[in-house]
């Protein structure tokens, strides 16, 4: 088994730098800073609803328990709400998100991982969007992985416009609460919610707990659970990847599985995969 600790020499800026997004994340993180100037507490917590919509409900239940893992069934206009949720993270589009994840499944910590920390642990933070051959929705390497999304023309049409809904947000936010909406609930939440689905890609493979023996780095970080409403039980997760619940004991809190549950109890929800520590 390889190493556990990140590599030596960092793959950030060894190959060209992507400026398109690079600039874009530049100008979300000065966003960021300037809100803290505009501070009121109504935008910072609406801030906080507008972080939990986007990357719990979105980017948690939608993107990676729903459509990257179909841990559970759901209405398509389910769907369909909880993948514009996740657009509002910048993150791209489901095609990008769902492809890049399941490729991350397939090689693990091993060649052909998109963000593994083994190649530094910049580089599975943000590195590996700021430099080399950043992926795209049409990438041919990305194709294979989602030949269920590719039959869906909703999310065909969402992976190429997904800064829409994000731009009528922050329209929106500009009209009705003025610049500390605009920058507390498009630049700085962004900013917060890229850092913490980031940290899953790097802190839970470097630091952590590991329940179980799962050939690779993944591990379990009570915080990055807090800051991801639950993703942060990677080693979990990597050990039963389609299970919709990723905190197994009483005391891993796991806000996004508790949203299924509720989904479920609705009757939005069914065909629940679930495992549990009884199980192994």
């Amino acid at each position: 088994m390889a190493s556990l600790l990140p590599a030596k020499y960092d793959r950030t800026f060894q190959q060209p730098v992507v400026w398109a997004t690079s600039l874009i994340l530049l100008a979300f993180h000065l966003g960021a800073i300037a809100a803290l100037f505009f501070f009121t507490w109504k935008a910072f917590l609406f801030s906080l609803l507008l972080w939990w919509l986007a990357g719990g409900l979105g980017i948690g239940v939608g993107y990676h328990r729903l459509l990257t893992h179909r841990g559970y069934k759901t209405p398509k206009f389910v769907e369909y709400f909880l993948t514009i949720c996740a657009t509002l993270t910048l993150e791209g589009g489901p095609i990008f998100w769902v492809a890049t994840h399941r490729k991350h499944h397939q090689n693990t910590d091993k060649e052909g991982d998109p963000h593994s920390p083994h190649d530094g642990g910049f580089w599975s933070h943000v590195g590996w969007l700021l430099t080399g051959q950043t992926m795209h929705n049409d990438a041919a390497d990305l194709l294979p992985y989602v030949p269920d999304l590719r039959k869906d023309r909703f999310h065909v049409w969402i992976s190429r416009w997904h800064w829409v809904p994000m731009t009528i947000l922050g329209v929106l936010l500009l009209s009705l609460g003025g610049w500390p909406f605009l920058l507390w609930g498009i630049f700085f939440r962004t900013v917060l919610g890229l850092h913490s689905t980031w940290l899953v890609n790097s802190a839970t493979h470097m630091w952590g707990s590991r329940r179980f023996a799962t050939g690779d780095s993944s591990r379990n970080s009570f915080w990055v659970a807090l800051l991801t409403f639950g993703e942060g039980w990677h080693n979990n997760h990597h050990a039963h990847p389609q299970s919709s619940r990723h905190g197994l004991a009483w005391y891993e809190v796991d806000l996004n599985w508790y949203g299924i549950c509720l989904l479920k109890a609705m009757g939005l929800a069914w065909d629940v995969k679930a495992r549990s520590l009884s199980e192994g």
